[in-house]
């Protein structure tokens, strides 16, 4: 080619390929729409899913299917897909169907606030047609055959229904909630979820079809847009050895016990054992004073029963803050109102309490619990999409809130699903009948308040001597895997991969911008330093570039005192006015409190003991202008980084 086309040029080229006729043109060609003051843009992966979702309706198809990874953005997705359709006037009327409350509470309040003025909840089982986006829960629209709620419109009444969680209630065939997409069948009914799920009862695919777009946990995490973590598997001797009774053996309540060997799949099901229960507590109560008493933790229990014993033990092991905090620990189930309440505490971004929640089923689905830190797994976990739901309440990154990475402590082996390859793989139908142990094909109501299959006796017993035969800490790796290897020896190796020498490192650090963007670039490779940081309990006054050198290359450990000292008594410093020195004095004991972001962003300028020094336009003017500083702060770093 002479000239590489012009935008107009290829655009015009792919509607040509495409077949895209005008109508369908100015469809796909609606823009997005932008916040001013949030000034939120789709990522990479939301704007393929956009795209092609809209691409896809603008050809005529509609039944849809799009996979994202929990913490992923699936209802930001949504809510950029339902602003083009009704702004290109595709779509004139949208139902948002989710199967809990919380999950409407907070998409309305949320990513779809926008649409305010245009949208509406449905209560109380009454629907208004004066709006155009109508968000309900299945049960809202449920009702006896023939004389269901959403019979109030007629059948053409939506243009478009998307479908949250569709693995749930509308997967299965012969559900009541299918009812509602059989209904306004002529509508376009796009189905969202991470994890289709795929038996011969219940088919996400068969309903949606294949999935236009797929978005997996592995790639997020090596894209960097979802946390990475480690794993503590712990195994405790009962539930390794098993358990049986002596002779005539009775209970706390007096039942005699059946003569048999409880296994682990028992345990807090038919059999709860004090002791296990206690050191279940006592191990989770230790991590969180190694890390931090207000890390929100959720723990997840075997049924409702378990949920309330954990709670208690976990009450008596943390009673030093539970005296002044009463809601610390809270069991936050379906058949517990008071526990219910607090779901909106628990998810709120800060230290408000309850910080840990016991709970069984109802926090594995949907609710975004962005600042989560520790998930406990002390269930048996048959399912993989149950166990996709649950490592998806850990994912969401929040590094403004200190949170880069989570932890998984799991006490019945539920991890060993990482090695299973529909883990991440690709969703398939499967021809086999569903797993009778899997409750979440057919509800809108929380799974904890499902009754149990069959009353099954129940033994409470104490006086057991139980204990942690091991722990192994495990980490996922670039590819996605969870391995096993020494995390030191992995970032030794993943780094010298990157940089074979120190002399390779030392340059590409000292041309970087900003520092902090090579961390960044490292940890899209799997090198997370705080992960480092936090398993081999590194001190916090350790800068990340020296922690890399210690690692990789068998350099000294120095703090950032000592670096900043060193800079202090260079001539460099020296060789400016009073008042300059003052100012790069003072970034430099901001170095040593923070870290390197102080001295790479402006805005630390409008702190003190800046602000007493004058304006940031002031300080910029005593270094001559605003690149006379810059080139200061260059040269303080280039100080600051000098390797022995």
């Amino acid at each position: 080619m002479k000239d590489f086309p012009s935008e107009n040029e290829l655009w015009q080229r792919y509607i040509s390929v495409k077949n895209f006729d005008t109508a369908q043109e100015k469809i796909i060609l609606t823009p997005d729409h932008f916040d001013i003051f949030k000034k939120t843009k789709p990522r990479y992966y939301q704007r393929i899913a956009i795209d092609k979702t809209v691409q896809t309706v603008a050809q005529g198809q509609k039944r849809i299917l799009l996979v994202m990874a929990t913490g992923t953005g699936k209802t930001f997705t949504a809510f950029q897909i339902v602003w083009k359709l009704l702004k290109s006037k595709k779509v004139q009327r949208v139902l948002y169907l989710a199967d809990r409350n919380v999950l409407i509470d907070q998409t309305i309040q949320n990513d779809f606030k926008p649409l305010e003025k245009v949208l509406c909840k449905v209560e109380h089982k009454k629907l208004d047609s004066a709006y155009q986006v109508f968000m309900s829960l299945y049960h809202q629209l449920a009702g006896d055959e023939g004389n269901e709620p959403f019979r109030q419109f007629k059948p053409e009444f939506f243009d478009l229904i998307i479908v949250d969680e569709c693995h749930r209630g509308s997967a299965k065939a012969n559900s009541e909630w299918r009812r509602i997409l059989n209904y306004f069948s002529g509508a376009i009914h796009i189905g969202m979820t991470a994890t289709p799920k795929e038996t011969k009862d219940v088919s996400s695919i068969t309903y949606f079809g294949e999935p236009i777009y797929t978005y997996s946990l592995r790639q997020g995490i090596i894209d960097g847009f979802l946390a990475p973590f480690k794993v503590i598997r712990v195994n405790i001797d009962r539930d390794i050895e098993g358990w049986r009774p002596h002779v005539n053996q009775r209970d706390i309540d007096d039942n005699l016990i059946t003569d048999k060997i409880f296994q682990q799949q028992d345990f807090d099901d038919t059999l709860f054992i004090e002791e296990r229960t206690k050191l279940v507590a006592q191990r989770i109560t230790q991590w969180l004073k190694d890390n931090g008493r207000f890390s929100k933790t959720i723990v997840f229990c075997m049924n409702t029963e378990h949920a309330d014993l954990m709670r208690r033990a976990l009450i008596n092991q943390n009673s030093d803050i539970v005296t002044d905090i009463p809601k610390y620990v809270m069991k936050i189930t379906g058949d517990d109102e008071e526990g219910k309440k607090q779901l909106e505490n628990f998810i709120l971004p800060d230290d408000t309490p309850p910080i840990i929640a016991t709970t069984a089923e109802l926090l594995t689905t949907g609710v975004d619990c962005k600042t989560v830190k520790l998930i406990v797994i002390d269930k048996v976990v048959d399912s993989i999409i149950s166990f996709k739901q649950i490592i998806g309440r850990g994912t969401r990154l929040r590094p403004d809130c200190g949170k880069e990475f989570f932890t998984i402590m799991d006490f019945r082996g539920a991890t060993s699903k990482f090695a299973d390859p529909d883990f991440d793989g690709a969703p398939v139908v499967i021809l086999e009948d569903s797993d009778s142990s899997n409750n979440d094909g057919g509800t809108a109501t929380d799974d904890d308040d499902l009754p149990p299959a069959q009353s099954k006796q129940k033994f409470h017993v104490n006086g057991v001597d139980v204990e942690i035969l091991n722990e192994r800490v495990q980490f996922i790796d670039s590819n996605g895997k969870l391995i096993t290897e020494n995390l030191i020896d992995y970032t030794r190796k993943n780094i010298l991969g990157h940089f074979a020498t120190l002399e390779d490192f030392l340059q590409n650090w000292s041309v970087a911008d900003k520092k902090q963007s090579l961390i960044d670039e490292l940890f899209k490779h799997g090198i997370c330093i705080e992960l480092l940081r936090d398993t081999y309990k590194f001190s916090a006054d350790v800068d990340d570039f020296d922690l890399i050198l210690h690692v990789a290359y068998d350099k000294k450990l120095v703090t950032r005192k000592i670096r900043a000292d060193f800079v202090k008594n260079k001539s460099f410093i020296k060789s400016f006015p009073e008042k300059c020195r003052a100012v790069l004095n003072a970034l430099l004991d901001k170095y040593t409190d923070n870290g390197i972001s102080d001295l790479e962003n402006l805005q630390v300028l409008k702190n003190e003991p800046f602000a007493s020094i004058g304006s940031r336009k002031d300080i910029f003017k005593l270094f001559g202008g605003r690149e006379g500083y810059l080139l200061a702060v260059a040269e303080l770093k280039n100080l600051l980084y000098q390797v022995a």
